[in-house]
C-alpha cells in the first residue's frame, strides 16, 4: 500500500497552495459558526413574533421552539395604527429618495468621467474634500432647519441625497467603458444624455444595482435624521418608530385596538423587528451577484 505526500509547488507561495483537510474543515466549522451567529438571533425573533401569550410566559421571554402559533401581533402591525403609517412614510422615503440619489449621482458621475467635462477638477476636487472635512452636527442642523425642512420627509432624503463614495465608484465604473466606443456614438450624432441613457447605463447595469441597494438600505435605516427633524408622530418612519418602542418603552398608537385582545407586547416588538428587517433581506439575494463586478472592480481600476 502506498502513501502520496502533498509538495508545495516551487513556484508558488505557501498561500497559493490548495488547503489540506485540517484546513477545510477548520474554515467550514468557523463558516458554520458564522451562519449560526446569525440565523439563530433571527429564527429567535421570528419564532417569538408568531408565539401565543402562554408560549411566551413559558419561555420565561424570547421563545426558541416554536408551539401555539398566533399571528395577532402581525394583524396589529398592519391594523392602520402608527406602525402601518411609518411602514407607508419609510417606503415613501425609500422610494423617493433612491430614485433621486440614483439620478443625481449617475448624471454627476457621469460628467465626472469625462475629462473634458465643465469644471471637472474643481468639482471632483470638492466632492473629495468631503471625505476630509465634515462640517459636523451643529452646523448640518442649522442649514437642514434654515432652508424650512424641518419636520419635513423632505429632512430625511435631500441631506443625504448624494453619497460621495458612492458617486467615486459609480465615476470609476464610467471610467472603464472604452472611450471609442462613446466617440463612435458622437460622430453618428448621439447627444449626451442620449449616449448615457442607450450606451452608458445598459454597461453599467451592475453597478447601478449595487449603488441603488446602498441608497435604498440607507433611505429604510434612517432614524437619526427623523429623530432630529421630525416631531409629528404621523411623520416617524419605521426605524423611529422601532426605536421609540422598543427602546424607548412607548407603546405604538393603534387604531380602534382593545387592549384586553392585544397581543404580548414582546410578540409586537418582534413583529416590528421582523417588519423591518424583512424588505432588504427579501432584495438582497437578487442583487448580491453584483457586487464582485458592480463594485469591486470598479474601486479597484479607479
Amino acid at each position: 500500500m502506498t502513501t502520496t505526500t502533498r509538495r508545495r509547488h516551487p513556484s508558488r507561495p505557501a498561500w497559493e497552495e490548495e488547503p489540506g483537510a485540517a484546513t477545510q474543515a477548520a474554515r467550514g466549522t468557523v463558516l458554520t459558526l458564522v451562519v449560526l451567529a446569525v440565523l439563530v438571533p433571527l429564527w429567535v425573533v421570528l419564532v417569538t413574533s408568531v408565539s401565543s401569550r402562554e408560549a411566551i410566559n413559558a419561555a420565561g421571554g424570547l421563545v426558541v421552539v416554536p408551539r401555539d402559533l398566533d399571528f395577532s401581533a402581525y394583524r396589529i402591525v398592519f391594523s392602520g395604527g402608527q406602525i402601518s403609517k411609518a411602514l407607508l412614510v419609510s417606503t415613501l422615503v425609500t422610494v423617493v429618495g433612491t430614485t433621486l440619489s440614483l439620478a443625481v449621482t449617475v448624471l454627476a458621475a457621469y460628467g465626472l468621467s469625462r475629462p473634458g467635462s465643465l469644471l471637472h477638477r474643481g468639482l471632483l476636487f470638492y466632492f473629495l474634500l468631503t471625505f476630509l472635512i465634515y462640517p459636523g452636527l451643529v452646523p448640518h442642523y442649522l442649514v437642514v432647519t434654515g432652508v424650512g425642512l424641518k419636520d419635513s420627509l423632505w429632512a430625511l432624503i435631500l441631506p443625504t441625497a448624494v453619497s460621495v463614495f458612492n458617486l467615486v465608484v459609480v465615476r470609476a465604473f464610467f471610467q472603464n467603458i472604452p472611450a471609442e466606443l462613446l466617440d463612435s456614438a458622437r460622430v453618428d450624432g448621439a447627444g449626451e444624455f442620449r449616449i448615457l441613457w442607450r450606451i452608458v447605463l445598459p454597461l453599467s447595469k451592475a453597478v447601478i444595482a449595487v449603488v441603488g441597494l446602498f441608497y435604498a438600505v440607507g433611505y429604510w435605516n434612517t432614524w437619526f435624521n427623523a429623530l432630529l427633524y421630525i416631531d409629528d408622530n404621523e411623520k416617524f418612519p419605521i426605524q423611529r418608530v422601532l426605536q421609540s418602542y422598543i427602546l424607548a418603552g412607548q407603546a405604538p398608537q393603534q387604531s380602534g385596538a382593545v387592549t384586553a385582545t392585544l397581543p404580548p407586547t414582546l410578540a409586537i416588538k418582534m413583529a416590528v423587528v421582523v417588519v423591518t428587517v424583512a424588505p432588504i433581506a427579501l432584495v438582497y439575494p437578487f442583487v448580491q451577484r453584483h457586487f464582485t463586478r458592480g463594485v469591486i472592480v470598479g474601486a479597484v481600476k479607479g
